[in-house]
């Protein structure tokens, strides 16, 4: 039989008590959030946390609108309840919940505001409770019995929800890698499979033969409740593994979960039989289907053959990718496609013009987002992959327009049948479906196009993504290829060399197997892996072998450390052909280069959009519990006039921020690593044992660190990850100021960080990271105050004359001393660790005669000076230590009278 939604005019026009007409509020935030979505993943290399961003703007954001205001309009088409059980205002009400909500959530996890995600994530769980208590007053009241079994779907999938919120809450939190692995499952099993899953497995029940135009399968909605107390079974058997640390039973959960819906599924095969699909509503939606069965297999693989719960989240980035994109973007093109045109309401010729635009270019969208994604998931070059993904995110987009130009169309349809009724009674041609051979090549073309734009932008790294190389017939020379396996771990490869007959081609297949952090291999020819986390493995084509030559891991600081792979050449014999080469484990001797050989030269003064490290020191609260979080993020940064580095930094600044408190205060750090490799933390101004909460952390797991300031000072703090010249070079320091009792307010306080920086290259094209080599000599680029070599000669701090001035100076290294001066005063108080020297010109033995011009400090020490300003003026402060002074640590104080 028909369904019932399609009983009126076209076969989708709802029925009587289904809300019809525009509303913007159901019609437009959807799409606002695709839109969103997709320009953040455009901008993502200037949006930290792009793909999150993304993932959840599509799945939090737009799905879950979706989820709410659909199921609504179909429990009200099927019920055919009154308007008043539910009126439309108290919709509204919920819908603007779910987006501020959202939009908590969207600023709570990015800036580790946990309060802010807890906040949203109530919220939306609140809404959509009140959705859920929302339809069963609809079920209540309906006397209608068929179709209560989607219903039943919708109730199921709002409990789940809340549950998922608070999963994913917890998450946020930064839990260790174990419960990270554990809380990630429970999360996206829950949202995607529950609330999310559940919503389309009972909106398809009807949606779905509606779409088609054809009659339902008479056993749909009887295999849909049997299927619905397995898949609440499989959902709550997936949590409890989670939550317990049972995987295998969690993928039990998972094939449990697959087969109710196949069960259920086939009610779906029926009416693709009698009515293929014809237009792009089903096109995307039985694409979004195939992607959702990926989307479980894929899951169920990754926790089945995971080697710990903490290793499930690596490549995780996929799954997401493929429930945002693949499903959730899709499912929700195609279903807009089909209900928009029919809910304006008007009859079929309406509905015609409306789908028409909704059909425009169909195939061709439908093959670049589905083939586009293959290549966006795939280990494809870098140049390729980041091509397939724009090209999938505009496609996608497409929605929005198409959507504006279709309403419109059917508003003036509309029109044109109100003003003259002889129109009403046209009969609608026959209609021709929208499948395009043209267009289907059209797609595959572009695609292609996009392929040849990738290879093109960044020819080397074809060679480091999955490259086969092992053909015969792409080798010179000899004709022969050795194949070598290599592990990285602990600072090593393992073998250190590979002895290769000349002229034959070298594959290096290499396997990270450190869990500490990430490793990667890159040759002088341009061969190179990417960066490979624990498991992850890489076939790297160095190409025809004519002479020895040295492999090396880029991470900043590990090839420093002696993580060198020899390539040795002998003559070539007849017997060269072998597959696997001949491996010697013992460790090269061979040196790498140290320094760079590119230039650096800066521009006269930063530009206008350039803003300096603020100086000030922050106040001081009334807190005696410092709540922190510092989250690791690799971060581009100007650290002279025209030369940029790429930094790691503790929430993206250099120095790290300061953490300000009295002897007494307890400090409670989170530390979050969102960077391309382990960090750790050491707060010289705790006394803890290092063991746990210095230990490094990998990317994407977090620790806790609670320590308590005993003693007044001001305290470095810093990651010790070795080599640790590179990663307090790179820019991870900052300071902890204890306030020594009684200290007095000043008129103006300023906090200075001297740290060096070592640029690799000429600091401008390519954007390099720290100069790792540079580093462990002592080979500076520049000496800065507070991470800029001369910012303050630019942007000078200021002060009053005659008022006091403090400044505290922490000396971070790694690797110089500083002798802090400022020009034209002489300083009466001097404090440096932790003791004074003079205060208030009055020294140790009583003596008030004396003065100070310089405060003195090696590495990791501090202390602050005093001095008084006698008019107004240009005071210089610099590190006496004049070559470093001339590197860039000198700065302007800029007195006012």
């Amino acid at each position: 039989m028909i369904d019932p939604i399609a009983r009126r005019g076209s076969r989708g026009a709802p029925a009587p008590g289904a809300a019809r007409g525009l509303w913007a509020l159901r019609d437009q935030p959807a799409v606002a959030w695709i839109a969103a979505a997709v320009l953040t993943a455009l901008l993502h290399p200037f949006v930290a946390d792009a793909h999150w961003l993304m993932v959840h703007m599509i799945l939090l954001g737009a799905l879950t609108h979706a989820a709410m205001v659909w199921s609504t309009y179909f429990t009200q088409a099927l019920l055919k309840t009154s308007d008043d059980v539910d009126p439309r205002r108290l919709q509204s009400t919920r819908i603007v919940l779910v987006v501020v909500g959202v939009v908590c959530v969207l600023i709570g996890v990015p800036t580790a505001r946990w309060a802010l995600v807890v906040t949203g994530a109530s919220v939306v769980s609140a809404a959509v409770l009140w959705h859920a208590v929302a339809l069963a007053l609809r079920l209540r009241h309906s006397v209608a019995r068929r179709f209560r079994t989607t219903v039943l779907y919708y109730l199921a999938a709002a409990v789940c929800l809340p549950v998922g919120a608070g999963f994913g809450a917890a998450l946020a939190k930064g839990p260790a890698e174990e419960w990270h692995g554990r809380l990630l499952l429970a999360h996206t099993m829950t949202m995607l499979l529950g609330w999310l899953g559940l919503t389309v497995l009972g909106t398809l029940l009807t949606l779905w033969p509606t779409m088609l135009r054809t009659r339902m399968d008479e056993r749909a909605e009887t295999l849909a409740r049997q299927a619905l107390p397995f898949l609440i079974v499989a959902l709550i058997a997936i949590d409890s593994a989670a939550l317990l640390g049972l995987r295998q039973a969690a993928v039990v959960g998972l094939v449990w979960y697959a087969a109710a819906a196949c069960w259920w599924g086939r009610a779906l095969l029926r009416p693709v039989r009698a009515n293929p699909p014809q237009h792009a509503s089903a096109y995307f939606v039985s694409a979004a289907v195939v992607w959702a069965a990926m989307l479980l297999v894929l899951v169920a693989v990754t926790v089945a053959t995971a080697s710990s719960w903490g290793a499930i989240s690596d490549g995780y980035d996929r799954v997401a990718t493929i429930a945002a994109v693949g499903f959730a973007a899709q499912l929700l093109s195609g279903a807009l496609s089909h209900l928009l045109p029919v809910v304006i309401g008007g009859g079929a010729q309406v509905v015609r013009a409306a789908q028409e635009w909704f059909d425009r270019y169909a195939v061709a969208r439908v093959t670049v987002v589905n083939l586009g994604l293959l290549l966006w998931i795939t280990p494809t070059p870098p140049g390729v992959r980041d091509t397939a993904r724009v090209l999938v995110l505009l496609a996608l987009l497409t929605l929005a327009p198409l959507m504006v130009l279709g309403i419109s169309s059917a508003l003036r349809m509309r029109r044109e049948l109100a003003d003259d009724h002889s129109l009403r009674g046209r009969k609608l041609g026959a209609d021709p479906g929208i499948w395009s051979p043209g267009q289907l090549v059209a797609g595959v073309a572009v695609l292609a196009l996009a392929v040849s734009v990738g290879v093109a932008w960044n020819p080397t790294g074809v060679s480091a993504v999955g490259a086969t190389g092992g053909g015969a017939s792409a080798v010179q020379a000899t004709g022969h290829t050795t194949v070598v396996r290599v592990t990285a771990k602990d600072m090593r490869f393992t073998p250190s060399s590979v002895t290769v007959p000349r002229g034959n081609k070298l594959v290096v297949v290499l396997t990270n197997t450190d869990p500490s952090t990430a490793h990667d291999i890159a040759f002088a020819n341009g061969a190179k892996a990417p960066r490979l986390s624990q498991g992850q493995s890489a076939r790297v084509n160095v190409g025809v072998i004519t002479k020895s030559v040295q492999g090396w891991c880029t991470v900043p600081g590990h090839r420093a450390m002696g993580m060198v792979f020899d390539v040795k050449v002998t003559k070539a014999s007849a017997s060269a052909g072998h597959d696997m080469a001949g491996m010697s484990g013992a460790k090269s001797d061979t040196t790498s280069d140290t320094t760079s050989s590119d230039t650096v030269h800066t521009d006269s003064s930063f530009p206008a959009s350039f803003r300096p490290a603020d100086a000030k020191l922050p106040p001081l609260t009334s807190a005696k519990v410092h709540h922190v979080t510092l989250t690791v993020r690799d971060v581009e940064m100007e650290v002279a006039p025209g030369i940029r580095q790429k930094r790691w930094t503790y929430n993206g600044k250099v120095p790290a921020p300061t953490l300000h408190g009295r002897v007494g205060d307890t400090f409670v750090v989170k530390l979050i690593n969102k960077g391309s490799m382990s960090h750790s933390i050491d707060f010289h101004a705790g006394e803890v044992s290092p063991d746990k909460p210095m230990r490094e952390v990998p990317p994407g797991q977090s620790l806790t660190y609670t320590f308590t300031a005993h003693r007044a000072g001001i305290w470095m703090y810093h990651c010790a990850t070795m080599p640790m010249t590179a990663h307090i070079a790179a820019g991870m320091a900052g300071a902890v100021v204890i306030e020594p009792p009684g200290l007095p307010a000043v008129s103006r306080s300023y906090l200075l960080v001297q740290s060096e920086v070592y640029v690799d290259g000429n600091g401008r094209s390519p954007v390099r990271e720290v100069n790792a080599d540079a580093a462990a000599q002592d080979k500076p680029t520049f000496v800065t105050f507070n991470g800029a070599a001369n910012q303050y000669d630019d942007r000078p701090l200021t002060a009053k004359a005659k008022q006091r001035v403090r400044v505290w100076v922490l000396d971070a290294g790694p690797n110089r001393a500083t002798s802090f001066h400022v020009i034209g005063t002489q300083f009466d108080t001097v404090y440096a660790e932790g003791a004074y020297q003079l205060k208030r010109g009055k020294d140790a033995f009583g003596d008030r005669s004396g003065g100070g011009q310089a405060l003195a400090l090696q590495p990791g020490q501090g202390g602050f000076v005093e001095f008084t300003p006698p008019a107004a003026g240009h005071y210089p402060f610099v590190s006496h230590i004049m070559a470093d002074g001339e590197r860039g640590a000198h700065g302007i104080l800029k007195v006012t009278g």
